[in-house]
């Protein structure tokens, strides 16, 4: 029978047209938006439950099933735990590391723990509340002295033991390896999420990963691990004497099975995503916490009998009992076509070892297992490999972080790096390069080896005169880098390397930047003279050159002296001219000068020449020094 929500119980069904579809137990038992945690008192007579927003209490009395007080607080509340035996003496802990005690009117006092706070517990005998958060220590308050006491040390990711008579460590579980069995999928590296004694040597572990080990403190290997299948991590344990059953719960589902073997007794999956479960002592009751304003009652008469405050709901169920029929695919595994090609299993299809469902199959989970062992019987030891891996690198995070550098333009992105490492001011000066390697519009430049920088090429070697220096200490870093990356790889340690040279001043990179320019240049010119010298004389076909207009043409091979003519200053020429006996200067009235010159007629016996060019033309030189040319052709 469900009190708030649809429900399938174990024993009995729900009939629409005998029962109402629900029934509304205790009244306004819901919060303003999402419930966070919930506890019973332990005579029985109080419900209280911790929610936001804004964030508050709220304290129902199941002899009246309506609600006894509200209270709001001033921030969000992690847990909660009751002290007393009724309302009267509540600790809670809040997000920001603050605990909170209340008495039977209210606000009594608040504390501060040193580190955020994820979880705690009330020891009896000795008054001690035990804090633990994000922190390998566990705070002791002692509430009988109202004090701090000295906090135990822990080592993290695994499940210690300790003894508070004797304040020392007893024993270690590494749950960790323990929850990968053959019957479980671990996705991940598991951590403790959940954590529930049965008597004084049971105790069952919930993981990250979405499994429950249940141990006997004499042994440290569990005598049974059950696995929920959903990957989610476990977030609330429960033991139910009676009928030695375990009910754990992550967001999506509780489970409740036998602890001994683990056959499934039933399962419980709410609409909403699962916060907190609590079960009422001695019946079959429970409340859940959810991310939802309703808070959710369940009553499932085969793990006992109602509450007396409500046992009216015992005689609703009597008049439904039918033979129980299990229909829960708890031991099943769903598997696509796919999956049954992967693991090679698609003659199963059509045979009773298959039962068709929706868009894929239902097969037996200890037949999956074993099919997928099978397969791939090395999983265990690449788990192995992964955590050793993951402890590397848990490791290696307190060293110097290493710069990734990409396949293609390693020298360009190192430049980026160190120039987004500048100082504000000097960032502004060379522009915004912050953002260009994450950049998406260049990330094909550091990709596709078609945009590799060719340093040799001559455009490259004049627009950066000074990159011999700079870029000869940008490779020597780089070539550190990567022998350390290939290190990483093979999983070897790093070794601490020494200093690097101090770069040179600023002053000295631009006095020997004239000398880098020349020496370029230099070299360019001796490449080209050997390029020409090595290039095949190619006589076969005839050669075409093209004459401009008001270019002076004597031969084919007076190139050189043409060049050489062009790099004078316009004085030697015109001295050159005159003392060849081809120019005539005169003096003008204004102060100018009229030059007159006349080309020869030379007879020429080439080939490849089809026309000859004879022309007169007057130069006229001003007084600023420009020339000014006319042509009669």
């Amino acid at each position: 029978v469900n009190i708030g929500t649809a429900f399938h119980p174990l024993s009995y069904t729900l009939s629409c047209k005998a029962l109402p579809e629900t029934i509304e137990l205790i009244q306004d038992f819901e919060m303003p938006t999402v419930c966070t945690s919930i506890r019973v008192s332990r005579d029985g007579q109080f419900i209280l439950a911790a929610g936001t927003y804004k964030p508050r209490v709220r304290c129902y009395d199941t002899y009246q099933l309506s609600l006894k007080f509200e209270r709001c607080l001033e921030s969000d509340v992690v847990t909660f735990d009751i002290l007393s035996e009724d309302y009267s003496k509540l600790v809670f802990l809040h997000i920001d590391r603050y605990v909170e005690f209340h008495s039977q009117h209210g606000h009594y006092y608040k504390t501060r723990i040193p580190k955020f706070g994820r979880d705690f517990s009330y020891h009896y005998p000795s008054c001690d509340l035990y804090f633990v958060g994000a922190s390998s220590e566990v705070f002791r308050l002692n509430l009988e002295q109202g004090r701090f006491l000295n906090s135990l040390q822990t080592d993290a990711g695994r499940v210690d033991c300790w003894d508070p008579r004797v304040r020392s460590r007893v024993a270690v579980l590494d749950c960790a390896l323990s929850s990968i069995t053959d019957g479980t999928e671990v996705e991940g590296l598991p951590s403790v999420s959940a954590l529930k004694f049965n008597g004084s040597l049971g105790m069952a572990v919930g993981t990250s990963t979405g499994q429950v080990l249940v141990y006997d403190l004499r042994s440290s290997r569990p005598l049974l691990v059950k696995d929920h299948y959903y990957g989610l991590p476990i977030k609330s344990l429960h033991f139910h004497d009676q009928l030695d059953l375990v009910l754990s719960a992550d967001s999506k589902i509780i489970k409740m099975w036998n602890k001994d073997n683990g056959k499934v007794f039933s399962s419980i999956e709410p609409q909403a995503n699962i916060n907190d479960v609590c079960l009422y002592p001695g019946s079959g009751m429970l409340f859940t916490a959810n991310e939802d304003p309703k808070m959710n009652t369940f009553y499932i008469p085969a793990l006992g009998p109602a509450p007396r405050w409500c046992s009216f709901l015992d005689n609703l169920t009597e008049e439904l009992e039918e033979n129980p029929e299990s229909t829960i695919y708890d031991d099943y595994k769903f598997v696509t076509r796919k999956d049954l090609e992967n693991l090679g299993l698609t003659h199963l299809i059509g045979s009773p070892l298959l039962r068709a469902y929706m868009h894929g199959f239902f097969m037996d989970i200890r037949l999956y297992h074993k099919v997928k062992t099978m397969a791939n019987p090395f999983a265990y030891e690449e788990y192995r490999k992964d955590r050793i891996r993951q402890k590397i690198e848990e490791s290696r995070t307190q060293r110097v972080q290493l710069k990734k550098l990409p396949k293609v333009n390693k020298e360009l992105a190192m430049k980026l790096m160190e120039e987004s490492e500048l100082p504000t001011r000097k960032k502004k000066k060379k522009g915004n390069v912050d953002n260009l390697l994450s950049d998406d519009r260049f990330k094909v430049m550091f990709e596709n080896p078609d945009y590799q920088v060719d340093e040799r090429s001559e455009e490259f070697r004049l627009l950066n005169p000074i990159v011999s220096k700079v870029g000869e200490k940008r490779r020597q870093k780089l070539s550190q880098l990567v022998q350390q990356e290939e290190q990483d790889e093979e999983e070897e340690e790093v070794e601490g390397r020494g200093s690097s040279e101090e770069e040179e001043s600023s002053d000295d990179d631009d006095k020997s930047w004239v000398e880098e320019v020349r020496e370029q240049r230099r070299l360019i010119r001796a490449e080209e003279r050997e390029n020409r010298q090595q290039e095949p004389q190619r006589h076969s076909q005839p050669r075409f050159y093209q004459i401009k207009a008001g270019e002076e043409f004597r031969s084919f091979g007076d190139v050189a002296r043409k060049q050489k003519m062009q790099k004078t200053s316009l004085e030697e020429r015109l001295q050159r001219e005159e003392s060849s006996g081809r120019l005539n200067l005169n003096d003008t009235a204004v102060g100018s000068k009229q030059l007159t010159f006349t080309l020869k007629k030379v007879s020429m016996n080439y080939p490849e020449l089809s026309c000859f060019v004879i022309f007169t033309g007057c130069l006229l030189v001003t007084a600023a020094g420009q020339m000014i040319m006319s042509m009669q052709l």
